[in-house]
């Protein structure tokens, strides 16, 4: 492997894709705005990880945060830089930003991903890749050493787009298994048989089977926060005329009540604890 990397970003997923990468010995600098100095090559500043680094991959929090940090590397970008931009994003902000790295000389990749922690850790995470086919065929093989699969999706916008499509199905299955669930246990209906008919039912998924045993558990450990599913989902509302699609509105509207009632670091399988609160 030739190139060098630096992540910047360190949460549930970053902090993965990092320990892949120092793994695979092509991880050159690590920050995080909430310092995490025992994180494998941690460096004081991103400006210093960008400096160092061939390959930049940010995995932060929202377009807010991607800006922020774009605005304090700039400086050290230049011709031979890549700017690899993984956060989950909308298609707006992906066109202002490649605007941006552009502007210094650097080459920028829309590469949103799917997959929580358990796939991070699992190497199975899937790239949604946007930009210059060039350009993703040099940065494949870096994406590899933290994923299963590579999908080339066509422009930045649209692969920012494709994410947010993603996180409003996933949103929308989540709050109608928990709609099921709850029906069932107010019918008296143990989880067991719940969850032994629905694994022979349809509208059983890869999803239902990642997040049965925290329904089951009550355990709502963050693979996937409350705060950034709502974040996802107001993004989605965003494009185009899809501000008015009722089950987009309406598990958006269930998110933001889950982050006022204290429950916003929580995986969004806490979305059942609403049901909860109305006995």
């Amino acid at each position: 492997m030739s190139k060098t990397i630096g992540v910047i970003g360190l949460g549930i997923i970053g902090s993965v894709y990092a320990r892949n990468y120092a793994a695979a010995g092509v991880l050159i600098g690590t920050w995080n705005r909430t310092p995490q100095p025992v994180a494998p090559r941690w460096r004081a500043t991103p400006e210093a990880v960008a400096a160092a680094a061939d390959v930049v991959q940010l995995v932060v929090s929202d377009p807010p945060a991607v800006e922020a940090v774009l605005r304090r590397i700039a400086p050290v970008l230049g011709p031979g830089k890549i700017v690899v931009q993984s956060s989950t994003i909308d298609p707006a902000s992906s066109t202002r930003f490649a605007a941006l790295v552009a502007a210094r000389g650097a080459r920028y990749l829309e590469a949103p991903f799917t997959g929580s922690k358990p796939a991070a850790e699992a190497k199975k995470t899937v790239f949604y890749l946007g930009g210059d086919p060039a350009l993703i065929a040099e940065v494949e093989p870096l994406l590899a050493l933290t994923s299963e699969h590579r999908i080339v999706i066509g422009t930045i916008e649209q692969a920012s787009a494709l994410k947010l499509a993603m996180n409003v199905n996933l949103a929308v299955q989540i709050q109608g298994t928990c709609e099921a669930l709850i029906l069932a246990r107010r019918a008296g209906i143990s989880d067991d048989v719940f969850f032994a008919v629905f694994a022979k039912n349809m509208g059983y998924s890869p999803l239902t089977k990642l997040k049965e045993p925290k329904l089951r558990a009550g355990d709502f450990s963050p693979q996937f926060s409350i705060k950034h599913m709502h974040k996802d989902l107001r993004l989605a509302a965003s494009i185009g005329d899809c501000k008015d699609f009722p089950a987009l509105a309406t598990v958006r509207e269930q998110l933001a009540h889950a982050e006022r009632a204290g429950y916003a670091d929580e995986d969004y399988t806490a979305l059942i604890r609403l049901f909860a609160e109305k006995g």
